[in-house]
Formats: C-alpha cells, structure tokens, sequence
C-alpha cells in the first residue's frame, strides 16, 4: 500500500534482543497524509530499515507500508511496517512546474463492433472437442 503525507512526530528509537538473542530495533513515525481531510497514520520501520529510512518532522513523503494484525491473549493488535519511503522533493519558489504533456491528436472513430453470434453459429462441430 502507499500514502503520501508529512511527519508530525518521530518517536526515540526503540531497540532490544529478542527471546532466540538476536538484536532489533525500530523507529516509530507520525505521519498525517495530505488529504481533503487529513488523517494520522503510525507506523514504524523495523530492523535495518529503521536505519536506512531516517527522517524529520516536516519531512513529506511517500510511504509505502505493510498493514498486519496479530492476536494476543484474546486481543488483536495492527502494525504498520513501512518497507519503503521516498522524500518528495518540492519544487523551489518561482520555478515553473514541468510542463504538462502535448494533448494527443484526436484518435479516430472507433471500429463498428461484429454483431454477436447467432444460437445457430453456437452449436457444437466436430472441431469442437470441448466436454462442455
């Protein structure tokens, strides 16, 4: 999945070992997209990509992201695991947007279509194999 908005707020890098001994660590962002209506995503970058990935409040960027919910005790719980980002770069004060591309040339009229096969035409032949 992927969704485009600003970060509000990066949370303190959180790390540890797990049960088999192996270390971890994750950074948690707020992300609030740039919709009519606004809404507020959190979501974390697990492992290596917590260290790939390293952004700022204000940053704007494309997040794309993995939704899964696991059950604990009785009780459901959803991460949003960012497994790519990209900064998007505004374009500076007084520069002129890329140009918008030419309007294509008006495409010709389409093609009358076939009319349909008559009842008659859908009887099977001898070419025709098919069990059904």
């Amino acid at each position: 999945m992927e969704v485009k908005g600003k970060i509000i707020q990066k949370f303190d890098l959180q790390s540890g070992t797990s049960k088999a001994g192996n270390p971890w660590k994750k950074q948690n962002y707020l992300l609030e997209t740039l919709e009519g209506i606004p809404r507020k995503i959190y979501f974390d970058f697990f492992g290596d990509r917590a260290d790939q990935f390293n952004f700022n409040v204000g940053d704007v960027i494309n997040l794309y992201f993995d939704i899964e919910s696991r059950e604990y005790q009785g009780r459901y719980y959803t991460d949003i695991r960012g497994w790519k980002a990209e900064k998007v770069v505004d374009t500076p004060a007084g520069a002129a947007p890329a140009a918008a591309p030419a309007p294509a040339a008006a495409a010709p009229a389409p093609e009358p279509m076939a009319p349909a096969p008559s009842v008659d035409n859908l009887t099977p032949t001898a070419e025709d194999d098919l069990p059904f």
